[in-house]
């Protein structure tokens, strides 16, 4: 899953990228509005975290702007504890949640997990589709009760196909939610991933778990 941060406090979003990060998160940073709102026109993400108190154009303002132009990806608010205002009017902008300052990271990580289920029509936290079963909480993944070790980038390319059942994901999509910005688009580490899944789940090519659409992407077996 991919993630905007727009924080001005330089230590904040160091520890909000660290944390996330290390959560298996792809993380893009902004320290003020204009980038925030530059970056969430310009990229897709799972979902954004926006701090109000931006400079240059505050939260508020980022929020109007993205939703004016049909950005619908969840939107978690940072406000400050004592100010009610703030966060009502940031909902009214079109933000989805709100934490205030300062909070405990297993709330924003709970929180951030249920607004990206939420947006990909996924209340329960684990994801089932036939014999596949996907705990997005405890990252565990299971074909028939059995559950596989995955590395992080084997998880991260296999919670995304799940999250999205109905489309076919290309390449270039998957690349863009599991790494960074700068990372080399043109990188057939996405076809080594689904490779290895494929052996994993499915060695002796019965379940078919991931299609592939020839020219197009990958896709879960809606057939499953």
């Amino acid at each position: 899953m991919r993630i905007l941060i727009a924080e001005d406090d330089s230590r904040l979003l160091t520890q909000l990228d660290t944390l996330l990060q290390q959560n298996g998160y792809s993380v893009d940073l902004a320290d003020n509005g204009e980038h925030g709102l530059f970056l969430i026109k310009e990229y897709t993400y799972d979902l954004a975290i926006i701090d109000i108190g931006l400079p240059k154009l505050d939260g508020f303002e980022v929020i109007r702007q993205a939703r004016k132009d049909n950005i619908a990806c969840p939107i978690l608010i940072l406000t400050a504890r004592d100010r009610w205002q703030e966060k009502v009017e940031g909902l009214d902008a079109g933000a989805d949640d709100y934490l205030t300052k300062p909070f405990h990271n297993e709330e924003l990580l709970a929180r951030a997990k249920a607004l990206i289920r939420r947006a990909s029509g996924q209340a329960n936290p684990t994801i089932q589709y036939g014999p596949l079963s996907l705990n997005t909480v405890s990252e565990e993944l299971c074909v028939n009760d059995k559950s596989f070790d995955l590395t992080a980038y084997e998880y991260k390319v296999m919670e995304y196909l799940m999250m999205n059942p109905q489309k076919v994901v290309s390449k270039t999509e998957l690349t863009e939610h599991i790494y960074d910005q700068d990372f080399d688009l043109d990188s057939n580490v996405i076809e080594v991933f689904i490779g290895r899944l494929r052996k994993k789940l499915d060695p002796d090519g019965s379940l078919k778990p991931i299609e592939t659409l020839r020219g197009r992407g990958y896709r879960i077996n809606r057939s499953l």
